[in-house]
């Protein structure tokens, strides 16, 4: 069940546009710090693509629908990576603009970051302590909280 503080004012829900742009801005920036960190990987284009898209679309410049193209361009790029690494990168950049069209895909880009982290023999106590460093206070109670949205520890906690 979806965590209704999730859910955009214009769907019924309590999540006013200014919160729901910070949260794709936090998820793209754990997608791309994912990214950097696992640069040994390989690139993929799309990956940017969608990071990319995600900051315009938290300016005003690109659609939602825009946003959901990069998203599914991501999620194929993460099905056609050779690594572990690079498939979870590439879901995190796929849930990191995919919030432009549900708030709660910030979280799982969250978390995706951290798998690649993993997968790539990193630090993801490290990361998780990066990405909680860098949520806006605006929107900490969302993704740091112990509310529904918390449950199978997307952000905080590996599964």
């Amino acid at each position: 069940m979806r965590d209704h503080r999730f859910v955009a004012e214009h769907r019924g829900g309590p999540l006013d546009l200014s919160r729901h742009r910070l949260l794709a801005a936090w998820a793209a920036d754990c997608a791309e710090h994912a990214l950097r960190l696992i640069e040994s990987e390989g690139r993929d284009a799309r990956l940017a693509d969608a990071i990319a898209a995600a900051r315009a679309w938290v300016r005003g410049e690109v659609s939602v629908g825009a946003a959901r193209e990069a998203a599914l361009a991501a999620h194929a790029a993460a099905r056609e990576a050779g690594t572990k690494a690079g498939a979870a990168a590439g879901r995190a950049a796929g849930h990191a603009v995919a919030t432009a069209h549900m708030a709660d895909h910030a979280l799982r880009a969250a978390a995706y970051a951290q798998k690649a982290i993993a997968a790539a023999g990193g630090d993801v106590a490290g990361e998780r302590t990066w990405q909680e460093a860098r949520l806006p206070a605006a929107i900490h109670d969302l993704v740091a909280g112990d509310g529904p949205a918390r449950s199978g520890g997307r952000v905080r906690r590996m599964p």
